[in-house]
């Protein structure tokens, strides 16, 4: 007996410890998710690509510097550079040179780029944040499936038992003829009906399940486990109003952030095209010298290479103005374009913000409803539950045409059932919505 009960105790343990293996919570199915999931990953790479458009708008800002070295051997006519004659003879020649220059002034054409790519860098995080939030609500969606499926399930193996019970009770008395056989087919008939159901509702919960691994994008595994919501999620009480939520998703929803700063970086756009319009004015600075093997002193001897290079070394300083005068109407027509852009962000913008305001005041509207059809349908249980019981009571007691008054109750109660837990999760989902809406954490 002890070794029995010790076997079993292994059982249990590791019965045990493979649920919680294959459990999930909602946490991890969405972190799960974000971390496989591709469009995300592009959203991310587009991120990157943004953030090396602002780093070379950082760096067209910094003075530019370039060497550079040039050697030569030549063979036959030409010029002698130590003196700028004609020579026939092999030579070789070497020059080098570092010059710098940079932009004093352009229109501001630099400064509003960088602030231009600033904005998009900073958008581009928010619709790569947003692209996070998507796939956080579909994972959501789906693991409520998931739960509402189990409850369902679990809800048609009770039902299914009910009437197994009232099949083997009638099963015995059909045999010693103490009732009608109808009524014992006819009670069989609503047991194969529940065994069906069950192989339904079963499949369903495979499909969510299946739908929330393909989410994550991970292999499906008909064993996998979420985590059941605590009792707070189904509190009924949601105190917040279409306006306020409306009033903080405009300042934390991150698909909102992200239009009105692509609107920001379209007016930067149009400030930077307007820079092309101006004169620009910039400085130049260069150190040069060189070398040849044909460079002869005055007593005709050959001028070591160093000795040329101290002797040859040069230096420049200049400035340069530079104006626009007639380029095609470029320019100008680069500053219509950028104002149409801007004008699409803006429509862009009022858009999102318009379409925000009706899907908080959608979502709101059918939370509402949704508490108002979970009270209808508990009530309406709570009325079933009753009437099963009266009817299953006259049933067990064989009265006439009873078999007809029980088979309708115990639909009418199964179904309020099923619909009370469509319910539930229903308004659980609207709330999550309303949650993110308002940047609160949904799990």
């Amino acid at each position: 007996m002890k070794k029995l009960f010790l076997f079993q105790g292994i059982v249990f343990i590791s019965l045990a410890s493979i649920a919680q293996r294959n459990t999930l919570t909602l946490k991890q199915c969405v972190e799960t998710a974000i971390a496989n999931n591709l469009p995300v990953k592009q959203s991310e790479l587009q991120m990157q690509t943004a953030a090396v458009r602002l780093n070379q708008s950082k760096g067209n800002m910094i003075p530019q510097l370039a060497g550079n070295i040039n050697h030569s051997f030549n063979q036959g006519r030409g010029i002698d550079p130590s003196n700028n004659g004609y020579i026939n003879q092999q030579f070789s020649t070497a020059n080098y040179q570092l010059t710098t220059n940079v932009t004093l002034f352009n229109g501001f054409l630099l400064l509003n780029s960088l602030k231009q790519n600033q904005y998009a860098y900073e958008a581009s995080k928010m619709e790569w944040q947003q692209s996070k939030d998507r796939l956080m609500l579909d994972v959501m969606l789906a693991y409520l499936q998931v739960l509402n499926n189990e409850d369902q399930l679990a809800q048609a193996y009770r039902q299914q038992d009910v009437s197994k019970k009232q099949v083997d009770r009638l099963e015995t008395m059909n045999k010693e003829g103490a009732i009608k056989p109808s009524d014992y087919y006819d009670l069989k008939g609503q047991y194969a009906s529940d065994q069906l159901n069950v192989v339904n509702i079963q499949n369903t919960l495979d499909l969510a399940k299946l739908s929330l691994a393909q989410l994550m994008n991970v292999p499906y595994n008909k064993d996998l486990q979420v985590e059941r919501l605590g009792i707070d999620a189904f509190d009924m009480n949601y105190n917040s109003t279409p306006d306020s939520i409306y009033q903080v998703a405009m300042q934390q929803l991150a698909v909102i952030k992200a239009v009105n700063l692509r609107k920001k970086s379209a007016e930067k756009e149009v400030s930077a095209a307007k820079g092309n319009l101006l004169p620009s004015l910039g400085l130049g600075a260069g150190i040069a010298t060189n070398f040849s093997s044909t460079a002869l002193d005055q007593s005709n001897a050959k001028i070591p290479y160093y000795n040329q290079l101290s002797n040859n070394y040069g230096t420049y300083f200049g400035a340069g103005i530079n104006i626009p005068i007639l380029n095609n109407f470029r320019f100008r027509n680069q500053v219509k374009l950028a104002k149409i852009d801007l004008k699409g962000a803006e429509y862009v913008s009022q858009t999102a913000q318009i379409q925000l305001k009706q899907s908080v005041e959608r979502d709101y509207f059918n939370m509402v409803a949704a508490v108002e059809k979970y009270k209808a349908l508990n009530e309406q249980v709570t009325a079933y539950t009753e009437s099963f019981r009266a009817a299953e009571i006259r049933f067990n007691e064989g009265v006439a045409n009873s078999i007809v008054e029980y088979l309708l109750a115990k639909n009418r109660l199964d179904q309020a059932k099923s619909n009370l837990i469509i319910a539930r999760y229903d308004y659980v989902l609207r709330t999550k919505i309303l949650d993110y809406y308002q940047n609160k954490p949904i799990f």
